[in-house]
């Protein structure tokens, strides 16, 4: 059962009533075609006008949805012959982070995500997709291990942030983290990231340094959640929505301030309506930057992602003033 978002509960009251109508008139004499026409061209207004003037904060409970796809969803779906790898080779093996080797149409590849439970037990086995500093040292290692084998590494972001936890400091959290952005600034192979869900703070880049950077049309990518900087700027969590409007988290944001590379359209209503279809529309923009990447030289890879990160943020003043790029 896919859960009811508040914004969204109009088109759901909507869709309810359609069904009901359908199945009275097939269960009895009365022809109520004509009545269900125009709740169903209704209902394509009613679509167009929610999904279509959505707020940050309805993409933010979207990307939040508890049936929203996860890791291994995509990689059932977009990879075949898929062998996961398990362990960092110090401590233990994390399952906040899959990853492992796959083929993506016979070329073989390194595939690693977060992935987070469908429901209580298994969040509570994969920490509720927040890592601990052996996740990310079981990512670094499978990277590379495809910069060795030359194999290109797609990454699925989707957490709310590295494990904050006492055990995870003393295990090295913050190196770990920052070690991953030291090694994949400097990988000689492709790497592809894509935010599928959430995209929090460190927790996200410590998978998230590629030559090309993609999100999902509702999917959030920020240096903290809105509940955290609304209890930073006005010490109430509460105002969680207002510090969201303000953050720039969202993909259209994101692709403006050239964060990232390319939005991918989501089904509407969310990817959670539809994960087949879904799969289809990563897999469009995946192929085509896997395609461009492979064209270029190790020296050039590392290159273009220095470029690309170089330029984030880039400030210029013209005409008295300050512009950011």
């Amino acid at each position: 059962m896919v859960a009811e978002l508040e914004f969204e509960r109009p088109v759901i009251e909507l869709t309810k009533k359609i069904a009901e109508l359908k199945e009275f008139t097939q269960n009895s004499d009365v022809d109520l075609s004509a009545e269900i026409e125009k709740l169903e061209q209704r209902l394509k207004k009613l679509e167009s006008e929610i999904y279509g003037n959505m707020k940050t904060w309805d993409r933010v409970q979207i990307a939040r949805h508890p049936n929203r796809p996860t890791t291994l969803d995509y990689i059932e779906r977009l990879f075949t012959n898929f062998m996961e790898c398990h362990g960092d080779r110090y401590f233990g093996d994390d399952g906040a982070i899959v990853g492992g080797i796959a083929k993506y149409y016979g070329l073989p590849v390194t595939v690693i995500g977060h992935q987070r439970g469908k429901d209580t037990k298994e969040n509570i086995r994969r920490n509720f997709g927040m890592p601990h500093p052996e996740g990310y040292r079981k990512a670094l290692r499978l990277m590379k291990q495809a910069e060795k084998f030359q194999r290109t590494i797609v990454c699925f972001i989707d957490t709310k942030g590295a494990y904050p936890g006492k055990a995870a400091e003393e295990r090295g959290q913050s190196e770990a983290i920052a070690k991953n952005l030291f090694e994949m600034a400097g990988l000689t192979v492709p790497v592809v990231c894509i935010v599928i869900g959430e995209g929090g703070s460190g927790g996200a880049l410590g998978i998230g340094v590629g030559n090309h950077i993609h999100m999902l049309e509702n999917s959030t990518y920020s240096v903290i959640t809105p509940e955290g900087a609304a209890s930073i700027l006005w010490k109430d969590a509460a105002l969680a929505k207002k510090a969201a409007e303000s953050m720039k988290i969202t993909a259209p944001d994101l692709k403006e301030l050239g964060v990232i590379d390319e939005i991918i359209p989501e089904i509407k209503g969310g990817a959670h309506r539809d994960v087949d279809e879904q799969a289809k529309l990563i897999d469009v923009v995946l192929k085509q930057s896997i395609s461009e990447l492979k064209e270029l030289d190790p020296a050039a890879l590392v290159q273009e992602r220095y470029r690309k990160y170089k330029t984030i943020g880039q400030i210029s003043y013209e005409n008295g003033y300050v512009e950011v790029k």
